[in-house]
């Protein structure tokens, strides 16, 4: 089987979402004091690669804990959306990457934008490109389980009512962002997992994100 990691790791210094505390990882036990070692991980739930479920913005939406675990992977197609104009990624950018056939037969669609280059450093939480509504809402209309990213957010920094989110979250649609690697991937034929911690009242959790060709 080949397997390729998509997923950053995570760090006390690495980017998080503005306002949101860093990650706090320490030795909770040592091996020289304690005989084993064991590390106390304190981080929000939406640090570092990660996936969003419908309820981290819709009230009464599914948390991540309440799905089968099937949700969370399944065959999957990256779309190059480096491409697009002024930052906004449009159902013609979309189009021109991938046939509407090719997302038909699968579950997640990646979105490449190139921006996890620029993971670590100040210009990652800014102008990555967008999608549009109109194309969120396109996307949205194939019967797919979720959407994943190379960026930050489906949303800009700082967005007040995060209309991607809702769009895709309406759907019952999952949200992976901060990917890394997809540059690595073919556009189609491979299989994506995402598997988030099983906690109560999921609303996001970390994941170690993967494509695989067996």
């Amino acid at each position: 089987m080949d397997v390729i990691d998509l997923s950053h790791t995570i760090t006390g210094s690495m980017p998080v979402y503005p306002g949101t505390e860093a990650p706090d990882i320490s030795d909770a036990t040592t091996i020289l004091r304690d005989g084993f070692a064991e590390k106390l991980l304190r981080f929000y739930s939406h640090t570092g690669t990660h996936i969003d479920a419908p309820a981290h913005m819709v009230s009464g939406a599914n948390t991540l804990d309440t799905l089968s675990i099937e949700n969370f992977m399944g065959p999957a197609c990256v779309i190059d959306v480096s491409p697009a104009k002024q930052g906004r990624i449009e159902v013609a950018d979309i189009q021109a990457a991938v046939t509407a056939r090719t997302i038909e037969a699968c579950d997640f669609v990646l979105l490449r934008s190139g921006w996890s280059a620029f993971w670590g450093h100040e210009s990652y939480f800014a102008d990555y490109p967008l999608l549009s509504e109109e194309a969120a809402l396109w996307l949205s209309a194939f019967p797919l389980k979720g959407i994943g990213i190379d960026m930050m957010s489906v949303d800009p920094i700082g967005s007040a009512n995060f209309p991607i989110h809702k769009i895709l979250f309406r759907k019952g649609m999952l949200i992976v962002e901060n990917l890394d690697n997809l540059a690595r991937l073919d556009a189609s034929g491979f299989g994506f997992s995402c598997l988030p911690l099983k906690f109560s009242d999921a609303d996001g959790s970390p994941v170690r994100a993967c494509a695989f060709r067996v």
